[in-house]
């Protein structure tokens, strides 16, 4: 009843009234320095996203990515409030017509304002590291486009606007302009490459119409018709041309990932790879170690990344290098043009300041994107193919840079700290007041841990045995634990007759209960460590990321074994001195005379006490020196199958949020042939006619 009354009362209001609510003073400060304030906020955007946009690519935290996705937000449209501003203050110079006398008093701003215009301009562009914060923003590149020309056009009519006034402000502002643009142009143009729809036509080639069967028939039958006796024969693809494996740390290693991408980069979008491109990285795997085989895959990575939300599509070409050095050029002429030709003392002084920072800064962001560019792994490849190494570059700083592709991190969510609340939350009634209390839960409880080199050793050297022992490795995509279970049959029921959400949840305790209740003698065997490892990890991806594995109800399983396992842990015991304790009390419950889904039914989705069982299984039917080597080969395979039911398109998306060990996993895979995007086994069989 109130809102009608209230909207009522506010229609009716004289609104020259509520302005005035607002005072004289207050109304006078923002029209001087709102303006000023936004180039600002504006120059300081520019500047985070310099930074954080290639901290982003190794780095997973929350924090870096909320505060690189409000300055994003913030960058482009304070750019283009200040270009509405200083449109708005030269339609009012123009309008007033002020005389040639007033031009020369000292505070007078307006067409200093109009020389900012490109400079917003420039900040539209972007800087080199970042183009598109999300792979959305990518296939939104055609609203990107037609806002860049506008906001161009605008910036454009300020320019004409303020050419009747001071004659050099205009000629640097062409200057600016100018290398606006091309910021302009490398950015929708990188956002239009890095386009799903774009990246897919580009990769699939010339359509292939494969050998002429309708001819081949022809001269069969005219053969036949002539009285000879034909058959048919059928040619071999021919061998690919042997590769030279001798190769030596750095600049080749960079070179072999560079091909290898050229090829692989097609899983992104979805496509199958040939029997070629198997055979080619076939033939590098076959002599790296597993240091060497993820080494490869992490800069392959990075080039993804570089490709996907990066200008490095653009930059790195004949075309973008003679762009980028226009661009500088033109910018180092603006700073020398200003002090010889401008007369400081007709204008206000923090308005000099802020153009000769607004100057200062776009330089130095072109300095440390040629510094950038030239430290990259696209400038490595470039030299490897001429046969060149860092040492012949000029400047001691780029010789041997530090790079970081990734941030090496597993994301890491133990179910057992959770139901004991190991880490209680503050403030719990307010957080449950915005509904943000479950949220905060997977945060508060998750952390990182290393991938440790014994990992990447026992994952890289469990694909190759499987490639040793099947014909075909792509069978390895189809199990889920099974193949490491298969003279364990007691155990199988945990991987064959739960949905894959649930056989995560029931190995994720089973791993936790014989971890934490060990003797202190079982804790140095193999695997041990690492089974905890890729348990949690593949946990935290059940609650943070679902949609990286296969399609289920992960999300409920996960809900009602915690609220389970917290109600048992309340009524055994309020509090436990250790989690070994607590994993101790539970092992106490004998899940093997009735099992647990005759007494809950289907309703409950928990599978704490199947994971109980499992425990107890294992603890009983393998051997103790033996257990962790089991354990650890079926979260292996539990991680190969997540990693190749994840499609490329949500691999893509992890890259820009520090990415994803399952990636690695995933393109590792690729490259030895354990994929189910590898459909074509032979070449086109190639036939001839043998006549007698």
């Amino acid at each position: 009843m109130m809102t009608p009354i209230f909207i009522g009362f506010i229609t009716h209001v004289d609104h020259r009234k509520l302005i005035q609510l607002v005072p004289d003073e207050v109304k006078k400060t923002w029209d001087e320095w709102a303006l000023r304030g936004l180039l600002l906020i504006s120059l300081s955007s520019q500047i985070i996203l310099c930074l954080l946009g290639k901290i982003r690519k190794y780095n997973p935290r929350t924090r870096i990515r909320i505060t690189l996705w409000c300055n994003y937000l913030l960058a482009y449209a304070v750019a283009a409030a200040a270009l509405g501003i200083i449109t708005r203050t030269a339609l009012d110079v123009c309008s007033n017509s002020p005389s040639i006398n007033s031009r020369h008093k000292k505070v007078n701003s307006s067409e200093l304002m109009s020389f900012w215009a490109p400079f917003l301009l420039h900040h539209i562009g972007g800087p080199d590291t970042i183009t598109a914060f999300a792979s959305e923003d990518n296939e939104l590149w055609l609203r990107h486009f037609v806002e860049t020309a506008f906001q161009s056009g605008v910036a454009l009519y300020i320019l004409l606007l303020s050419w009747p006034g001071c004659f050099h402000l205009p000629q640097l502002s062409i200057l600016v302009y100018v290398s606006a643009l091309i910021k302009c142009f490398e950015r929708v143009k990188a956002l239009r490459l890095a386009n799903t729809e774009h990246l897919r036509d580009s990769m699939l080639g010339p359509a292939d119409p494969g050998p002429n069967y309708p001819k081949f028939l022809e001269d069969l039958h005219f053969k036949k018709s002539q009285g000879y006796t034909v058959s048919v024969e059928a040619i071999p693809e021919p061998a690919l041309a042997p590769i030279d494996h001798t190769y030596a740390q750095g600049s080749n290693e960079i070179s072999i990932a560079y091909v290898l991408f050229q090829r692989f980069k097609r899983l992104f979008v979805d496509l199958i790879l040939t029997f070629e491109d198997r055979d080619i990285s076939l033939s590098y795997f076959r002599h790296f170690e597993s240091g060497d085989a993820f080494r490869v895959v992490e800069i392959e990575l990075a080039f993804a990344y570089d490709m996907l939300y990066t200008k490095a599509s653009v930059v790195y070409t004949i075309m973008g290098l003679m762009l980028r050095v226009t661009s500088v050029f033109l910018l180092f002429l603006v700073p020398v043009g200003f002090y010889f030709l401008i007369d400081m003392s007709q204008h206000h002084v923090v308005d000099v300041a802020i153009t000769y920072l607004l100057i200062g800064a776009a330089i130095l962001m072109e300095i440390f994107a040629v510094i950038t560019m030239l430290r990259s792994d696209w400038t490595d490849h470039w030299l490897s193919q001429r046969k060149h190494t860092r040492k012949s570059l000029i400047f001691p700083f780029l010789k041997q840079p530090s790079k970081q592709r990734w941030s090496s991190l597993i994301g890491q969510l133990d179910l057992l700290s959770v139901a004991l609340e190991e880490k209680p939350g503050r403030l719990m009634a307010i957080q449950k007041f915005f509904g943000v209390d479950n949220y905060r839960v997977r945060y508060r409880y998750k952390t990182y841990r290393n991938v440790s080199v014994g990992l990447r050793e026992l994952i890289y050297r469990q694909f190759r045995e499987f490639m040793g022992k099947n014909s075909d490795p792509k069978d390895l995509c189809t199990h889920k634990g099974s193949y490491a279970l298969r003279n364990n049959h007691a155990l199988l029921w945990s991987i064959n007759k739960v949905e894959f959400d649930q056989s995560i949840l029931i190995w994720h305790i089973a791993t936790a209960l014989c971890y934490h209740s060990e003797d202190d003698e079982d804790k140095d065997l193999i695997g041990r460590t690492e089974s905890k490892h890729i348990s949690d990890y593949l946990l935290y991806l059940l609650v943070s990321y679902p949609a990286m594995l296969p399609i289920g109800i992960g999300m409920i399983r996960y809900r009602d074994t915690c609220a389970e396992a917290m109600r048992f842990f309340k009524e055994k015991a309020p509090t436990f001195s250790s989690k070994s304790e607590a994993c101790t009390k539970m092992l106490e419950v004998d899940c093997l005379e009735v099992l647990p889904s005759k007494v809950k039914g289907d309703r409950c989705k928990s599978a704490l006490f199947d994971g109980c069982r499992l425990a107890f299984t294992l603890r009983s039917e393998i051997q103790k020196g033996s257990m962790w080597k089991v354990v650890c080969q079926v979260w292996i395979e539990i991680l190969a199958y997540a990693a190749t039911h994840c499609r490329g398109f949500h691999h893509e998306q992890q890259l820009r949020k520090g990415g994803e060990f399952l990636t690695h996993v995933w393109l590792l895979m690729a490259h030895l042939g354990i994929t189910e995007q590898l459909q074509v086994s032979q070449g086109h069989a190639r036939a001839r006619i043998n006549v007698s």
